[in-house]
């Protein structure tokens, strides 16, 4: 760039933001209220906060709260100078196409953001004039769940900074009559308790909760952004062995059903645990640990199996036993003993749990098959809707299926559609220290079966939410809604048809009147329907495909707009005063993850721009001459920046504030702006990463080589991000290699597993090989590393099946050999930038041509078919487009740097990149 400049790392840089970025410090929070209102267990919570700037210049002003996950925010506005701004649901494509436009106005965009367990958060800012004030109010909508025998209302307060009026006030009104009521939370205890009213009176309940300035510094969850924490309402209603409780309301009824005074059903429950390599550590402890909890809650009338699988299926018993003390002491040392181990074949367990259940078909008991998983199939059936079909035909329909996905890293699509299609639902279990306590919590909501094969009857009613339950549990719910034919009360009639233990049951009133809520209008009844209905018809196009797949989720969308929920087929397009940004405000899928920095077309990601991957950046003068290429794509990407994810990056480096220019003409105490140091992390990554037209490719990249057999320029292309890739599956040796990409732009490899048939695993990182056969394992590391030719081998035993009888391992300075059979892998350490990193080359290709993977690629044949405007190859008959590159050759002790043509993945492949994706490694 030929300039001079000052090397500065970039938490510094950061920093530097101080006086460009909002300061809370700036601005009051002088009121902040939580109004809920909670009517035939359906909330509707409204969040109002009314902020004062008290400066003598414009600020930026956040609004930032959390909300249920299993809420629709339904309602959005801002009050400025005596003007309304309301937020707008829209399809998520028109919301795309307004946000499109925004974008190229220099305008950014939001997203409700996936949290944790139970929250999301909902974040926009807004520029208030001097001594002006905005308040800000969000509206969001819930079914209140019942389990465990009671429903949760949950209200996170997080107001940023103590406030003087700080109030939350909740309403319960139950015709049926509130049974109890508690409060809950963190926000519930020692310095906070005495802020908390609390008044019951038959069918209703009111909770206040006024803590005072003082409180909301003191209380545990508090500290100089105020209180952050939960204040949770725990209640239920009356309940009697009956119909249970209808309401309706112009046109629309919905109905309560939990029945209690019933006898409980003995249940058969086979119990299907994962145990492959992936469950290793904290996961496999804490399940064995909550399996025997759970073997301790058994009722010695219920039957009960436990099978184990990775890549073989290992049994308790064969068939299921009953639950006595001599049984249950036996499985409880089975569950002490289950070890990590092989992959993951889940086909094949989960077919032996319904075979065991389908061989097990014991009159006036309830059948249950949970599976706990935290992983894709990698064993035997691999593909998804293969196993999804073969499970529903295993099953067909006789009993529910439970999927319990253990952390992040598990498919959790697959497995609630599995779930789904088996009358079950799926749970995500956090890897926190209570994950045995979320397992036998979510076990006890379906310990006491007291009904199955329900059905729900409404003659005179219409467009009714889901009315078949295979099973119904003690301290749950069974809701459905729906519209009642002509709004006739008269012809109106509801049955619940269901089996108690071994006997056909009704659930009749005929005499009972269907309670009204009055002569006023209230929609809420209906929109109870919409909620349910909505919620539903998401669940349906998950386990559909093609037309009637497209169907179902043109009915979800058109309600979600009529009734103005945002789900995630819509989103908010929230307007602001001329001038600001247009927020377009999604609801994430369970499992995606928070978008740190919008990166809008695989623009450069500053999230992973940090000191530890050896990253540094320089200030320069905003005046310094840019490559006009390089200008236009960053202004096109500093557009898409959100300034309130700046402000979350900026507030994780507060302990140093020291800055620099590269002119020392300026003065110290003149900050750089927003842009001029966006502008410099752009411009620096591409001067030391390569062709600065190459704008689109995110700076936390990988680049491969795929040498060509009739040219001498090689292809390259790019893999984004911290992915676990298939390096090589052997199936005739029964061998897997998988290698995880480290998070080190440019990289290579953190951690390379090698799995063989049985229980042996070979696992390779920087620091050395752990090599594991069964339960024994061993280590070398670096200290055992040596460059005078002695040589350390280790032979692994195999069992009389294996075609190969030994692995050797030889460890040499940076280089690690593998040789198993006619395999012959070399992995090779590099370091970059103070940083090692692996890279694996397949030195003795298998003799079987069946092999897969990324090392098992042959070289590509490819012919030039056109140069201008744009290069072209033509590769088995298919025309790519390609532009110059460079990528360094790592199959080489030594790396140089080549030319190389650089192209998309998938190009490149001729197949898509997330062929060579594995869930686990």
């Amino acid at each position: 760039m030929g300039r001079t400049v000052v090397q500065i790392t970039l938490i510094g840089l950061l920093l530097a933001l101080a006086s460009t970025l909002p300061n809370k410090d700036d601005w009051d929070i002088y009121s902040f209220h939580i109004n809920s209102t909670v009517t035939s267990r359906y909330a509707t919570t409204v969040i109002t906060s009314r902020v004062a700037n008290r400066m003598n210049e414009s600020k930026e002003i956040e609004f930032h709260v959390r909300i249920p996950k299993n809420a629709f925010i339904s309602k959005f506005r801002m009050f400025i100078d005596g003007q309304v701004y309301d937020g707008v649901v829209k399809a998520k494509e028109q919301a795309q196409q307004q946000y499109t436009e925004a974008v190229s106005r220099g305008e950014s965009a939001g997203l409700v953001s996936s949290v944790g367990r139970t929250l999301e958060e909902f974040k926009t800012s807004v520029t208030v004039a001097a001594h002006k004030k905005v308040t800000f109010e969000l509206t969001y909508e819930e079914l209140m769940k019942r389990t465990h025998g009671k429903y949760e209302l949950q209200i996170h307060a997080r107001p940023m900074q103590p406030v003087r009026d700080f109030k939350v006030d909740v309403h319960i009104h139950e015709e049926a009559g509130i049974s109890f009521i508690d409060v809950k939370g963190g926000l519930s205890t020692k310095a906070l308790a005495n802020a908390i009213t609390k008044t019951h009176a038959d069918k209703q309940a009111w909770v206040y909760f006024y803590p005072t300035v003082d409180q909301q510094k003191m209380c545990d969850s508090c500290g100089d952004q105020g209180m952050n924490g939960d204040l949770v309402i725990v209640y239920d209603v009356n309940r009697d062995n009956g119909l249970g409780h209808i309401k309706k309301s112009d046109g629309y009824f919905v109905h309560h059903f939990a029945p209690s005074d019933l006898p409980r059903i003995p249940k058969n429950v086979v119990f299907v645990i994962d145990q492959s390599g992936s469950m290793h550590g904290r996961k496999i402890e804490q399940t064995r640990i909550a399996l025997i909890h759970i073997l301790n809650d058994l009722a010695e009338d219920d039957h009960f199996g436990l099978i184990t699988f990775d890549d073989r299926i290992s049994y308790w018993k064969r068939e299921l036993v009953q639950a006595n003390s001599k049984n249950l002491e036996s499985a409880k040392n089975f569950a002490r003993n289950i070890q990590d181990r092989g992959s993951t074949d889940i086909n094949e367990a989960v077919l032996q749990g319904a075979r065991m259940l389908n061989a097990h078909n014991r009159e006036g008991s309830a059948s249950i098959l949970i599976l706990l998983t935290d992983g894709d199939p990698t064993s035997g059936v691999t593909n998804l809707e293969n196993i999804q079909s073969n499970v529903r035909q295993a099953i067909a329909g006789k009993f529910p299926l439970y999927c319990l996905g253990f952390g992040f890293d598990v498919n959790f699509n697959f497995l609630e559609k599995m779930s789904l299609q088996n009358n079950g639902v799926a749970r995500r279990i956090y890897e926190d220290s209570d994950a045995d306590l979320q397992l036998k919590g979510f076990y006890e909501e379906v310990a006491t079966p007291l009904l199955t094969d329900v059905t729900m009857i409404y003659v005179g009613g219409t467009n009714l939410t889901q009315t078949n339950f295979s099973h119904y549990y003690n301290g749950s719910e069974i809701v459905v809604a729906g519209e009642i034919t002509d709004n006739n009360i008269e012809t109106f009639t509801p049955q619940v048809v269901a089996i108690s233990s071994n006997r056909r049951i009704i659930f009749s009133n005929p005499n009972e009147t269907v309670e009204s809520t009055g002569t006023v209008s209230d929609d809420r009844i209906q929109r109870v329907w919409a909620y349910l209905t909505v919620k539903q018809l998401l669940d349906k196009e998950l386990q559909l495909s093609g037309p009637e797949k497209e169907k179902v989720k043109k009915e979800a969308m058109e309600l979600s707009l009529k009734y103005s929920f945002v789900t995630p087929l819509t989103s908010m397009v929230v307007t602001k005063p001329p001038g600001e940004n247009t927020d377009v405000f999604h609801k994430p899928k369970e499992g995606e993850t928070s978008q740190r920095w919008p990166s809008p077309g695989g623009q450069p990601n500053l999230a992973h721009l940090t000191p530890a991957s050896g990253y540094r950046v320089r200030v320069v003068p905003f005046a310094t001459t840019i490559d006009p290429a390089v200008e236009r794509a960053f202004e096109s990407w500093f557009s898409s920046l959100d300034p309130g994810e700046i402000v979350d990056i900026y507030q994780l480096f507060t302990e140093d504030r020291g800055f620099y220019f590269a002119n020392p003409s300026q003065s110290r105490k003149k900050r750089p702006t927003v842009r001029e140091i966006f502008l410099d992390v752009f411009v620096e990554h591409y001067s030391l990463h390569g062709d600065p037209l190459q704008a689109t490719d995110a700076p936390l990249l990988h680049r491969f080589l795929l040498k060509a057999e009739n040219q001498t320029v090689p292809l390259c292309f790019d893999v984004s991000g911290v992915l676990n890739l298939k390096l090589l599956h052997h199936p005739s040796r029964e061998l897997f290699v998988n290698g995880e990409l480290d998070s080190v732009a440019n990289g290579g490899f953190k951690r390379i597993f090698i799995h063989f048939k049985t229980n042996q695993h070979v696992e390779i990182d920087t620091k050395g090989v752990t090599v594991r056969d069964g339960q024994t394992e061993t280590h070398l590391t670096g200290q055992d590393l040596v460059t005078g030719g002695r040589y350390i081998d280790i032979y692994i035993k195999f069992g009389l099946l294996i075609y190969f009888s030994n692995v050797t391992v030889i460890m040499r300075n940076n280089e690690i050999d593998i040789a198993a059979g006619d395999v012959r892998l070399v992995i090779l350490v590099h370091e970059k930038n103070s940083i090692k990193f692996l890279w694996p080359v397949l030195r003795q290709h298998p003799s079987a041509n069946n092999t897969d993977g990324l090392l098992a690629l042959k070289s590509v044949v490819y012919e030039e078919v056109q140069q201008v405007p744009a290069t072209k190859l033509k590769i088995k008959n298919q025309e790519i487009n390609v532009t110059n590159g460079n990528a360094s050759d790592y199959s080489i002790a030594s790396p140089l740097m080549m030319n190389c043509w650089l192209t998309s993945a998938d190009s490149a492949l001729q197949r898509p990149l997330a062929n060579f994706v594995v869930p686990q490694l």
